[in-house]
């Protein structure tokens, strides 16, 4: 996300306007994580602008619709994927990864469905997968048949790390809410092609996400030294405080890998850039 009303002072600064926040934040991260798509399919005004409000180095992460990917599963879609993608054209060029989030319903079963529909995407199209049926995490074979053909097509898993918000005690309602919707899932740490996304999910307690960051501190230099460019999408319970997370952990990445400082925020917008690590 790009977009929180709580952020204005503390990410943004005050007298921004809502239209505004994508081109700041534009300036301090190279990459976002485009939710809305997931729940509907934007005007093509909207994509315009958002393409206005970036630079030609961003990347846009962006979820293919629900209907396609939940409410069909993946079935009898083609109209529906069609249209989106002529919607979203303007931006396929700072599209870095096109998410395919799949439901726990979503199983082996079904693993022949989703090779059908990823075949419909040009070679070399940047797809990512993340799914959510505990046996594609149970390391026997229904796991090893989704990775086998994953490294073969060149498309990422997605890989979800929830151990930070499930080791928070429930006392807050924005815990007690990412209790009941995020996936609790292990953390399978594989890279199946150049692009693995890890979606952390942090902890209410700053300082308790730098614990269970540890193993990335070691995990994403590796893959940076193979070539492998990862993202890495911050999140907090009510992601209030996400961005001031996502900047104690780059700090922490820093330490591992040179990479350039973050912009300043809320001030010193001006031409402050960074590169992905």
């Amino acid at each position: 996300m790009w977009s929180h009303n709580q952020w204005q002072q503390s990410f943004y600064g005050g007298g921004t306007k809502p239209a505004e926040r994508l081109e700041k934040y534009a300036r301090v991260f190279h990459t976002v994580e485009g939710n809305t798509t997931f729940y509907a399919t934007p005007t093509s005004n909207t994509v315009q602008n958002w393409k206005a409000a970036t630079h030609d180095d961003f990347k846009f992460t962006f979820k293919l619709p629900k209907a396609i990917t939940h409410d069909q599963m993946l079935r009898g879609v083609d109209e529906q994927l069609r249209d989106f993608m002529k919607i979203m054209e303007p931006l396929h060029e700072r599209v870095g990864q096109w998410t395919i989030q799949l439901p726990a319903a979503f199983g082996p079963d079904h693993l022949d469905r989703l090779k059908t529909f990823c075949a419909r995407f040009p070679p070399n199209f940047p797809l990512g997968v993340e799914v959510r049926n505990m046996a594609f995490f149970s390391k026997g074979d229904d796991e090893r048949a989704l990775n086998q053909w994953l490294l073969e097509s060149g498309i990422d898993r997605i890989i979800m790390d929830s151990r930070p918000v499930f080791a928070a005690k429930p006392t807050s309602q924005a815990v007690i809410d990412a209790h009941q919707h995020k996936p609790r899932v292990p953390v399978h740490a594989i890279a199946t092609a150049t692009h693995p996304m890890i979606r952390f999910i942090g902890h209410p307690d700053m300082e308790e996400n730098l614990r269970f960051f540890e193993p990335w501190l070691q995990k994403l230099p590796s893959w940076v030294e193979q070539g492998i460019q990862p993202y890495l999408m911050i999140h907090t319970p009510d992601n209030v405080q996400a961005p001031e997370l996502a900047k104690k952990l780059y700090k922490q990445l820093q330490l591992k890998l040179s990479s350039p400082n973050l912009a300043v925020f809320p001030a010193n917008y001006g031409n402050s850039q960074i590169q992905m690590f």
